[in-house]
């Protein structure tokens, strides 16, 4: 527009320059300045009564939502602790004389650990067996004794206080052999404590004491500790929403068990990589920590080559069951409005593009699983929706995916099979 009337000044000046200048050939250089400025005019005014052309019809492309068969599980957190643990405390007082096995290794049921100086209880045995053997050899001739005196009590031969008091010394006798029994067997189990040995079987620790140290019965610092790591504990807590959640929707049927195989839980390090074996869930806690809000589940992890230490963070996928009528949608067919609601553009019967508010339950690779908003059969608008409104006509075409999305599609099919685990997905909360 600046050009035009650039122009048409140009001209106009040019023109009335020409009619002050007096001579023929002036005037006739301004009369065809004259016409040419009024066709330029003429022009312009047909172009603006015409007005802008019309915006082609934008060309989307759709996917057709379709329901899938797919396995669900949730990623935690889960921290390692060891299967059984069992500290090592000498059950009597005394000296170590020797340390029996090697820090850091494996360890059998009953192995002996430290050999206490047995010397002291070995006299304590010898002590308690000699009396009892001086009471055996008294309770034959007092029970003798005691027996004739009962016969010649009832014959008037011995007096009723004679007889009394040899029966007194019998059962005196034979309370002395139980007593020195007891006595034995306590001498007996002391001694045998001197032989500290390992109560499970396991991979033990350093150890607190050496040979020549004083300790004392049940003491509160331990010699070593012995640990059992085939197999070992991961302690997972979920949250009581998600519990709750869960439930829910097994009881609305929104999900299903998946035969005996829902108990099973998968492992990743500390590194990212899958741990080849899988654990078992065993149980659920039933205290919900309120310092959380939640709850331990505790799986049972085989650990033959001890890849799994106590303490150790790992992250655990959790099955939670089968969605048999699961809507996944591209993300890049999810938009969302200033205030964060997804949403998605359909094509509708009209082939306009309409507006569905979506519910969305989690990302599962590079799609979103939609709980509410879609259904079976909507055509979701995944490219062209750059400036793109609603109830605005589209020309739709099936989306093509190109040849680097193809493998990953590929691999999202693998999800139709039931007891496929979705960890190439890359499943994630919301």
């Amino acid at each position: 527009m600046k050009q035009s009337s650039r122009k048409d000044e140009f001209l106009t000046k040019a023109v009335w320059r020409g009619a002050t200048n007096p001579g023929p050939r002036n005037s006739l250089r301004g009369l065809l300045l004259l016409l040419l400025l009024s066709g330029l005019m003429l022009i312009g005014c047909d172009r603006a009564s015409q007005g802008p052309p019309p915006r082609p019809t934008p060309q989307v492309s759709f996917v057709v939502m379709q329901p899938e068969k797919i396995m669900l599980s949730t990623e935690l957190p889960g921290r390692t602790s060891a299967f059984r643990v069992a500290e090592i405390r000498p059950q009597v007082s005394g000296l170590i004389l020797k340390r029996l096995f090697k820090e850091g290794s494996m360890v059998k049921a009953g192995q002996v650990l430290y050999q206490m100086d047995p010397a002291p209880f070995q006299a304590a045995f010898a002590n308690a067996q000699a009396a009892l053997e001086r009471s055996d050899a008294n309770l034959e001739a007092i029970r003798s004794k005691a027996e004739r005196y009962r016969k010649s009590l009832a014959e008037k031969a011995v007096s009723q206080q004679a007889y009394d008091e040899a029966a007194a010394a019998l059962a005196q006798v034979e309370a002395d052999i139980k007593f020195y029994k007891a006595a034995l067997e306590t001498a007996r189990i002391n001694l045998n404590y001197t032989k500290i040995v390992a109560p499970i079987s396991g991979r033990i620790g350093k150890s607190n004491v050496t040979d020549g140290a004083i300790v004392t019965a049940y003491q509160p610092m331990a010699l070593a500790t012995i640990q059992q790591l085939d197999p070992i504990f991961v302690d997972i807590p979920q949250s009581t929403t998600e519990l709750l959640r869960l439930k829910r929707r097994l009881e609305d049927g929104r999900l299903a068990r998946y035969g005996t195989d829902h108990n099973s839980v998968n492992i990743i390090l500390e590194d990212g990589t899958p741990y080849p074996e899988a654990g078992i869930l065993e149980f659920s806690d039933v205290t919900v920590d309120p310092t959380t809000g939640s709850v331990i589940l505790r799986t049972v992890v085989p650990n033959p080559n001890s890849t799994l230490l106590p303490g150790m963070f790992v992250r655990a996928i959790v099955r939670e069951g089968v969605n048999e009528r699961a809507l996944l949608v591209p993300q890049q067919g999810v938009s969302r409005d200033p205030k964060g609601n997804p949403y998605a553009l359909v094509v509708d019967a009209e082939s306009k593009a309409a507006f569905r508010p979506l519910t969305l339950d989690r990302a599962i690779g590079d799609k979103w699983l939609v709980s509410a908003g879609l259904s079976p059969g909507d055509k979701v608008i995944v490219e062209g929706l750059t400036m793109l409104r609603p109830d605005t006509s589209v020309n739709a075409v099936p989306f093509a995916p190109s040849n680097a999305e193809k493998p990953l599609a590929a691999g999202n099919a693998s999800a139709d099979r039931p007891g496929s685990q979705l960890l190439n997905r890359g499943e994630g909360g919301k």
